[in-house]
């Protein structure tokens, strides 16, 4: 480990009952917050929480410390705006069809259009249109593409459905997707994943730059990845 990784929380996966036996990713910002010890802080979009802990968990102990710097930068991130959840789940799918297992691949495909289909409702964009990103992650694997636009048509665009039912499923599907992939960093992957879409929320809230995560706002209740070893 670098200097830097040893002051870094130790993370571990799941729900902790308290700090004294351990802390993951969310549970660790709500501590930040200064709210009740909980994995779904209020203080964070459950969209983006949900992330958190899906790449969280799915991360190897060895690198899951290195996620702790972007704890501090989801805090203050929410909003009831549909936008968010539709392009944090887009965010998800386009990043992991590329990369994912072929069983997989179905899903995120469709996640990926009905996503635009929900954009194009709520930007009153005309219909099919695709962001740049989204064609090319559909392009690399063009029969999966072309099977899910014919499941996808005619489907009722149901923007408020579509945040309750199946954001949450298409962000399970791309973080499992990428930890199963064949390449040879699923690890930073799912890091590069996170970040990218916390900068994303950032942006959307117009949020002044995050605190530093300080050793002396942490280290009261979760020890230090050196102590793990």
């Amino acid at each position: 480990m670098t200097e830097t990784y040893d002051m870094l929380p130790m993370l571990g996966r799941g729900k902790h009952r308290n700090p004294k036996r351990g802390a993951c990713f969310m549970e660790l910002a709500s501590y930040l917050a200064g709210e009740r010890w909980s994995d779904h802080p209020r203080c964070t979009h459950p969209l983006l929480a949900m992330l958190a802990r899906a790449v969280n968990d799915l991360t190897i102990d060895p690198e899951r410390p290195r996620l702790a710097p972007l704890i501090p930068s989801v805090i203050g991130l929410t909003s009831t705006d549909p936008h968010w959840d539709v392009r944090i789940a887009l965010r998800a799918a386009v990043t992991a069809l590329p990369v994912a297992p072929a069983d997989r691949q179905q899903t995120l495909a469709v996640a990926i259009i009905g996503a635009e289909k929900m954009l194009d409702v709520l930007d009153d964009r005309p219909a099919g249109t695709l962001s740049p990103e989204s064609a090319d992650a559909l392009a690399s694997c063009p029969q999966t593409a072309r099977w899910a636009q014919r499941f996808c048509e005619g489907a009722r665009l149901r923007p408020h459905r579509f945040v309750r039912d199946a954001a949450p499923s298409v962000i399970s599907a791309a973080v499992q997707g990428i930890a199963e992939a064949c390449v040879a960093d699923p690890d930073a992957r799912l890091r590069a994943l996170l970040e990218a879409t916390v900068d994303d929320c950032r942006s959307w809230a117009d949020a002044d730059p995050a605190p530093v995560l300080a050793p002396e706002s942490w280290s009261p209740v979760v020890r230090s990845a050196t102590g793990a070893r």
